[in-house]
C-alpha cells in the first residue's frame, strides 16, 4: 500500500482507566505499520449537541472533531454501557457527526467497533449500531470484535498485556484497514 490508512480510535468512556481506553491505547500500541492509529481524547470538551450551533462557526472541539473524522479513512469505537444505552457523553460525540455533510464525514465512512465489556453491553452495541445506521457509516462487521477486558487485565502502563486480546485488537484494525483500502479503490458510481 502506497500510504499509512488512518483509523481514528474513539472511546465512549470518559474514566481515565476504562478499560474501553485500555483497549484503544493497546490498539493504538499494537497497529500494523501500515495502519496511523490516533487516539481522539475529545469527548469530554465537547459542548452538548445543539442542532442552533450547526454552521460555518462550529464550537472548536466540534470542529477539531469533525476534522478528524473527515482525516481518517475509517473509525474504530469502544464504548461501555451505562444504565443500558450509549453513556451520555458517547451519545453527544455521535449527535454532533450527523449533521457533517462534508465530504470525508461519518456518511459512509467504513467504523467498526471493539466491545470489551465481560458482560457484552448488548444495548450499548445495538444503539451504537442503530446511530451508525442512521449515519449511513459503513459498518465493516468483519471487523467487529468481542474481547472481555477486566480492570485486572489492564497494566500499570493502561495496556492490555494478553497475547490473545492483543492478536484480536490488531486483527480488528488490519479488517478495518484492508476494507477502507477496498472502499477508496473501488470506483465511484
Amino acid at each position: 500500500m502506497a500510504s499509512a490508512r488512518r483509523i481514528l480510535l474513539i472511546s465512549g468512556s470518559l474514566r481515565e482507566r476504562s478499560t474501553n481506553g485500555a483497549v484503544l491505547r493497546t490498539a493504538h500500541e499494537v497497529a500494523p505499520d501500515d495502519v496511523e492509529a490516533d487516539l481522539y481524547g475529545g469527548v469530554a470538551c465537547l459542548p452538548p449537541f445543539n442542532p442552533d450551533n450547526e454552521g460555518d462557526a462550529l464550537p472548536p472541539a466540534v470542529a477539531a472533531l469533525r476534522a478528524g473524522i473527515r482525516q481518517a479513512d475509517a473509525l474504530l469505537f469502544s464504548t461501555p454501557e451505562y444504565a443500558g444505552a450509549l453513556p451520555g457523553s458517547f451519545k453527544n460525540l455521535l449527535d454532533w457527526t450527523i449533521g457533517d455533510d462534508q465530504r470525508g464525514s461519518i456518511y459512509k465512512k467504513p467504523v467498526a467497533w471493539i466491545n470489551a465489556s465481560p458482560r457484552g453491553a448488548a444495548h450499548a452495541y445495538e444503539s451504537l449500531r442503530l446511530v451508525l445506521g442512521y449515519a449511513k457509516a459503513d459498518i465493516v462487521e468483519s471487523a467487529c470484535v468481542e474481547v472481555a477486558v477486566t480492570p485486572a487485565g489492564v497494566d500499570d502502563q493502561g495496556l492490555i498485556p494478553d497475547a490473545s486480546v492483543r492478536a484480536a485488537i490488531a486483527e480488528s484494525l488490519r479488517r478495518l484497514a484492508d476494507h477502507a483500502v477496498a472502499k477508496a479503490s473501488t470506483p465511484r458510481s
